[in-house]
Order: C-alpha cells, then sequence, then structure tokens
C-alpha cells in the first residue's frame, strides 16, 4: 500500500483512537436510546404534522403536496434541533477528558502524531451524530411521495445540519484538547451553543423589524443568517417569506451570506472547525492552554487587595439551622470570578431592564420594538438561570460521591430529609438574587404601564386589534406581571433543581446527571410549553389558565396579552380583564403544582435515601 494513502487512512478510518472509540461506544445503551429516541421523536412529528395538515376528505395532489412541504420542513428544523441538544451527549466525553489527565498521559507516549490523536478523537465521537443524521434519509425520503420535496432540498439540509454537528465536536475537541476545562464544561457547552442561537435568532428578527433583510419589504435574510443554521435552513425552505437577495444583487463575501445564506452556512461552520482542528493539533502535545496560560504568580485581585497568595484568617460566620443549605448558598461564591460572575449578570440585568423602560419613555424605540425586546431579554435570562441551576443540582450530590465529601456528611447527625432540604433551600437561595434580574425586568415595564407611563398614556396603554379585528386598548406589559412572574419563576427554579439533585443522588458521575437532568427537564418544559402556547390563543378561560404552565408561555403572555390571549379577549366587552383574572389563577395553580411535585420527590428520594446511597458507594 502507498505510504500516502496509508498516512490518509490512519487519519481517518483506521485511525486506532477513532476505531476504539467506534467499538466502545457501540455497545453502550444509552447511546442506543438516544439513536432511538432520535428516530422515533422524527417519525411520531412527521406523522403529526401530515396528518394536522391534510384536510379531512377528498385530497388533492395540490393538498398533498402543501402538507408533504410543510412536513419536510418541520422535521427539518427538529433534526438540526436534535443535533444542537444530542451531538453534546456523544461529545462529552471528549470534554470531560481533563477530568482524568492520565489518559492524555499515556496517549501522548504513543507514536501517534497530533493530527491522528485530534483527528481520531473527532472522527471517533462525530460518527455517531453523522450515523444519526444519515439513518433519518429514509424517513426523509418517504416525504417526496407526497410531492412538494425536491431531492436537492433533502440534500441541502444534510448538508446544513452536518456542518453544525461538525462545528459542535470541534468545539467539543478543541475544550478536550486545551484541558482548561473539565467535566462541568458540558454545562457551559450547552450554554454556549443554545445562548448563541437564541441571540443571532434575536438580531436576526431585529433586523427584519427595521427593514434591514433582503427581498422587497426588507423582511428577509440578513447578514446574521449565515451565522444560524435554523435561519440558514429557513431561507433554503420557506423562500416566499424569507426571500434571500437576488443573486447579482451584491458582491464578495457579502453576496455569498445574502445571496447563500446555507451555503455560506457551511463554509463558515467548515472553516471554523478547521481552524479549531488545526489549533489543537498545535497544542495537543504541549498540554494544551492550560499549560502554555499556566502561571504560578498572585492572583491580580489579591494584589490589588494587598494581600498573599492564601489566606491563613477568615473571621467566624453564622451558619443558619440548616448547615447544608448555608454551605450550599455560601460555598457557590468560593471564587472571587465566582462573585464577579453572578452580580455582574445581576446588575447587567437590573441597567439593562431600566435603560430598556427609559429608552421607551422618550420614545427611542417603538412600542413592538419595546415589547420584542423585553421578551427576548427576559427569555434569555431565565433559560440561563435555568440551566445554571440544573447545572448546580446535577453536580451537587454526585460531585461530592466523586471527592468522597458524601461519606463524611453521612457520619453525621443529619437526616435525609434535612440533606435534601438543605441541598434545595441553598440553591434556590442562591439563585433568588438572579431569578431577582428577569422579574426586575418586567416588573419595571409593568409598573411603567400601571402608572400611565409616567404622564405618557399613550405610551401604557396601546390601541391593537385581536384576531377577530376588534380594536382594543391594552397594557404595552400587564401591570400584574412583576407578581404573576416570581410567582411561577421561583417554583419552577425549585422543579429544575429538585429534578437535578434526583439525577445527581441516582447517577455514577456528574456528566450523566447533567445530561439525565437537561433531558428531562427539556422534556417536560417544551410539553407544557407547547400545550400553553398552543391553547392561550385558542381557548377561551381556560387558554389563559394553561398559559401559566411554563414561565416562557407565561411571560409572553404578560407581554402581549391582546395576541397572545386572542380567544378570550375577543369573548366580549371584558375579555382583557377576564382573560387577566384567569392568567392570576392559573399562575396560582401552576405555582401548587410545582411545589407539589417538588414536595413529591423530596418524600422519594428521603425513602429510598439510604438504599440508594449504599448502592453507589465507593462509586467516583
Amino acid at each position: 500500500m502507498p505510504i500516502f494513502l496509508r498516512w490518509l487512512l490512519r487519519l481517518g478510518p483506521a485511525n486506532p483512537i477513532a476505531v476504539r472509540l467506534v467499538q466502545n461506544a457501540s455497545r453502550r445503551s444509552k447511546h442506543n436510546y438516544a439513536r432511538s429516541g432520535y428516530l422515533a421523536v422524527l417519525i411520531l412529528v412527521l406523522l403529526w404534522a401530515m396528518l394536522g395538515s391534510t384536510p379531512t376528505g377528498d385530497v388533492s395532489y395540490r393538498e398533498l403536496a402543501s402538507a408533504g412541504a410543510s412536513a419536510f420542513a418541520g422535521i427539518a428544523y427538529l433534526q438540526v434541533a436534535l443535533i444542537c441538544i444530542i451531538a453534546p451527549v456523544f461529545m462529552a466525553g471528549a470534554i470531560s477528558h481533563e477530568a482524568s489527565p492520565k489518559t492524555w498521559d499515556i496517549l501522548l507516549t504513543t507514536p501517534m502524531s497530533k493530527l491522528e490523536i485530534v483527528l481520531g478523537n473527532l472522527l471517533g465521537r462525530l460518527f455517531f451524530v453523522l450515523a444519526l443524521l444519515f439513518a433519518s434519509l429514509p424517513l426523509f425520503a418517504l416525504t417526496q411521495f407526497f410531492g412538494g420535496v425536491p431531492g436537492r432540498s433533502i440534500f441541502a439540509v444534510y448538508i446544513v445540519s452536518a456542518g453544525a454537528a461538525i462545528l459542535v465536536g470541534s468545539i467539543a475537541i478543541a475544550l478536550s484538547v486545551s484541558r482548561l476545562v473539565g467535566q462541568r464544561a458540558v454545562f457551559a457547552f450547552y450554554v454556549s451553543v443554545i445562548t448563541y442561537l437564541a441571540i443571532t435568532l434575536a438580531l436576526d428578527a431585529w433586523f427584519r423589524s427595521r427593514g434591514m433583510g433582503a427581498g422587497p419589504s426588507g423582511q428577509g435574510v440578513t447578514i446574521i443568517s449565515a451565522f444560524n443554521p435554523f435561519l440558514a435552513l429557513r431561507a433554503l425552505l420557506s423562500p416566499a417569506s424569507y426571500p434571500a437577495a437576488i443573486p447579482g444583487t451584491y458582491t464578495g463575501l457579502k453576496a455569498l451570506m445574502l445571496e447563500s445564506p446555507a451555503r455560506a452556512w457551511v463554509y463558515a461552520s467548515l472553516l471554523l472547525s478547521g481552524f479549531l482542528v488545526i489549533a489543537s493539533t498545535l497544542t495537543v502535545r504541549t498540554g494544551g492552554l492550560k499549560n502554555i496560560t499556566k502561571s504560578t504568580a498572585v492572583p491580580l485581585h489579591r494584589r490589588m487587595l494587598g494581600r498573599g497568595a492564601t489566606v491563613e484568617h477568615r473571621p467566624p460566620r453564622t451558619v443558619w439551622s440548616n448547615p447544608i443549605a448555608w454551605r450550599e448558598a455560601a460555598a457557590r461564591n468560593a471564587t472571587f470570578w465566582r462573585i464577579i460572575a453572578r452580580w455582574s449578570f445581576v446588575i447587567g440585568g437590573l441597567i439593562l431592564g431600566l435603560v430598556l423602560t427609559i429608552l421607551y419613555h422618550t420614545q427611542s424605540i417603538n412600542t413592538s420594538d419595546y415589547q420584542f425586546i423585553i421578551r427576548s431579554v427576559v427569555f434569555t435570562e431565565v433559560f440561563v438561570i435555568a440551566l445554571i441551576a440544573i447545572n448546580m443540582a446535577a453536580t451537587a450530590v454526585a460531585g461530592e460521591r466523586e471527592d468522597g465529601t458524601l461519606d463524611l456528611i453521612l457520619t453525621t447527625p443529619i437526616t435525609p430529609r434535612m440533606y435534601l432540604m438543605g441541598k434545595l433551600r441553598g440553591l434556590v437561595s442562591y439563585l433568588l438574587p438572579l431569578i431577582a434580574v428577569p422579574v426586575f425586568t418586567i416588573g419595571l415595564a409593568g409598573l411603567y404601564a400601571l402608572t400611565g407611563g409616567l404622564g405618557q398614556d399613550a405610551l401604557a396603554n396601546i390601541p391593537t386589534s385581536t384576531v377577530s379585528g376588534t380594536a382594543i386598548t391594552a397594557p404595552v406589559v400587564l401591570p400584574e406581571a412583576g407578581l404573576l412572574a416570581p410567582l411561577v419563576l421561583i417554583p419552577f427554579i425549585a422543579f429544575c433543581v429538585m429534578i437535578g439533585l434526583q439525577w445527581s443522588l441516582k447517577s455514577k458521575g456528574t456528566l450523566s446527571a447533567v445530561i439525565g437532568t437537561v433531558a428531562i427537564v427539556a422534556v417536560v418544559s417544551g410539553i407544557l410549553g407547547l400545550c400553553g402556547w398552543a391553547s392561550a390563543s385558542d381557548m377561551p378561560i381556560i387558554g389563559p389558565a394553561l398559559a401559566s404552565l411554563s414561565p416562557a408561555s407565561l411571560l409572553d403572555a404578560l407581554v402581549v396579552p391582546a395576541q397572545r390571549l386572542a380567544e378570550t379577549v375577543d369573548s366580549g366587552t371584558d375579555g382583557l380583564l377576564t382573560a387577566r383574572i384567569a392568567l392570576a389563577v392559573g399562575a396560582l395553580i401552576s405555582a401548587g403544582i410545582y411545589i407539589g411535585i417538588v414536595y413529591a420527590v423530596i418524600s422519594a428520594l428521603v425513602k429510598n435515601f439510604d438504599t440508594t446511597v449504599r448502592k453507589l458507594a465507593g462509586t467516583n
């Protein structure tokens, strides 16, 4: 065999690291469950989309083709979303390599080249993600029987999805090689990926609302479209509602981004992936960025305060009645950078909420922009807080089991109920300042409406119309938003914490606990959110109550009640008041449901605490 061909094979299919990863991971049941669940979700969504979009009775070929096209678009978006969620699961092993540095030490003693080490880890773990994509190819091919779905679009969707998978995999390998992060970086990985998608979607909507997109009315493709796989797919699948620029309108890079956003996304993802692979290759045998940036000097913040590298004495502190609760709330601020990160989020969020209302009061932004920004900011803040709660709770018990702290705690008089209730109380107490940020933002907007816009009633109460075209006047944000938002948010965050503690107690390690908690909370929140979102505008009276089941649908209804609660608002002259009362009652019921679930889970964990702990005793 030629030497060059042998070298290429060792970089790809014959790479010993890739072969080992594929062989070992193929035997793991969780990967089989992930693949089965992935295909099951796509099949169910396709069936639901076809049944929901196909009229009853005789169906024409045109209606069948339209139903096939809409179903194809739905599962195409879902496929990209699932890839962004599932890819970190398969790449988690690469991210958590830093937790086992001896693995790297042994690997670096082999005669394998730097490029072989990096590509072996990347291709071996990326194999399962790409296998998921191609496993759904027959399902996509079925949509062609209904018409309206050209084969070129199917392959284009796969190329866009593959670009997203390769980029996610390259980021994971770069994190692993850098040695700067450990197992908890999976949480940061999730936060970074989803936050990036949310920010780019919000920026694209903002640009289009200002007419800065392509198309005759400026509502089409924007510069941001090339940097988000969902927007690239939208330009590919919905050229009528999201048109790209006419070929030849622009030149150079701008032409690629505005005329072919899907192609630009693929090029950008492959280029960035290549850069990350090259950077990883150059640093893998030097110990990664951790070794390059390693410093034994006294941290800057301690030098500024005139202190040394260590602290010899700390003043005594008052411990709460439950020492576990105090420890959870206080230990999270154990480092300087954690304190900076927490209070930067709080102070920055409070300032942002205040600035938004001031800009609206001075008419620097119009009503639609104000409502859109409020929703985008609050949604993002709540999402980040929920992920922080999940990460802290999922690592609260499993982390103590790994470092042996749990064994010491169990020798004290602390009971299982005191231990679990302390964890819950301490974590929720730590998160309360963070929860105050979205509550302040939406509450300040509601207070602004309650005070009549500080003398500008036209800004506080805006004329709008519902689905039936009935003209009404509604507050720009419901005045009771500052009361209803925390009523649901605090129990919901407590629910996230409790699910995380449950998985943390029953899991062998922090990695599996984080992944399991994210999956459960995502499924529950997604189902409740979709139900609340759909029923809020379609069902009178009951719809607003159901909208309170999910924080997302509740916050949306608080900001744009006339549109979100249209069916109830249309019911009569007092329709808006009825909707507000139903929304408040639903919020009370939702809070009670979340609190009931929390205490039910605690009771079940306390009952089986000793059995679970003994079963996993000695696991690390």
